[in-house]
């Protein structure tokens, strides 16, 4: 395989990240190999890694680092593992599809053996240490991380250089509709949106999204959306006067059932209470009653 030697380093903070002093470097010739241990690999040597969590790359971006890299260079090596008598990527297919862009023939790698659990685990953690990944690419990639790695979310937070409660609003996101999901994917609504309808019923998230997605409403607004929606005020009921003639008859009933008597309505329809508190209330409340039936069952026959 062709390689060149090259004075260009990793930065500290990735070079822990991929546990620079745990693994051994895959022996090369010292005529190819730098003191820091980079490389020179032609990039048809090269495949993308299968496990790699961002599935989708910004075009406009990787053209402006094409660019950079044709006056400048790849400043910071890949990583790259052997696969057979060729390297997959662990880390840094983004320099290398620039680079590809930029018409290079080779690129600088470290080269490092890692086992399979290894390649995935780096590969999950290296994406989310850079931040480049979409809302959901990142809520997969640390549900990947947990569930293949047994990680708590503490452990996970602790592994991605986050905060717990960062790890816990991420993950809430796939708790969304697959319709919201997609809302995001694409990029029209945000990530802060969408977490505002995690307390909505899933058939319902749908409909909210579409009133707050691109840019419609801030965070604040759609969050008070959401909660008028799971808090609906009642209407005030419509108070309708009583009329004069509907009042004397609630006082005559009053008294000639010796109860409460209520109504709600008006002089055109409504309806009619008859309290009663006891048997003994009840047994008065009838017998008054079949004395007006019977009074006027006779008038009727006279």
């Amino acid at each position: 395989m062709a390689a060149k030697p090259t004075n260009k380093g990793l930065g500290r903070g990735f070079a822990s990240l991929m546990g620079m002093n745990d693994f051994d470097v895959v022996p090369q010739n010292d005529d190819n190999k730098s003191q820091d241990g980079v490389v020179m690999i032609s990039l048809m040597e090269i495949d993308p890694n299968y496990e790699q969590p961002r599935k989708t790359f910004d075009e406009d971006a990787l053209a402006e680092l094409a660019e950079s890299i044709k006056m400048h260079g790849v400043i910071q090596p890949i990583v790259v593992t052997p696969i057979g008598k060729r390297f997959m990527i662990i880390a840094g297919e983004r320099r290398f599809r620039a680079s590809k862009l930029a018409g290079k023939k080779d690129i600088p790698a470290i080269v490092r053996n890692y086992t399979p659990q290894q390649i995935k685990e780096i590969s999950i953690i290296e994406n989310l240490q850079r931040e480049d990944l979409s809302p959901i690419e990142a809520a997969r990639a640390i549900k990947t991380l947990m569930t293949e790695f047994n990680m708590t979310q503490e452990v996970a937070a602790d592994r991605i250089g986050k905060s717990r409660s960062a790890v816990a609003n991420t993950l809430r996101l796939l708790t969304l509709s697959d319709e919201v999901i997609e809302l995001i994917e694409k990029g029209r609504l945000s990530a802060g949106h969408a977490r505002t309808l995690v307390v909505v019923p899933t058939a319902d998230q749908y409909k909210l999204a579409l009133k707050g997605c691109d840019n419609k409403m801030t965070v604040r607004e759609m969050e008070k959306m959401v909660r008028d929606y799971l808090n609906p005020k009642q209407k005030p009921q419509k108070v309708v006067e009583e009329s004069r003639e509907l009042r004397d008859l609630v006082g005559n009933m009053k008294r000639a059932f010796a109860t409460k008597v209520s109504a709600m309505g008006n002089g055109t329809k409504g309806r009619i209470y008859i309290d009663y508190f006891t048997a003994d209330d009840l047994d008065r409340i009838c017998r008054l009653v079949d004395e007006w039936m019977n009074e006027k069952f006779r008038k009727d026959e006279e």
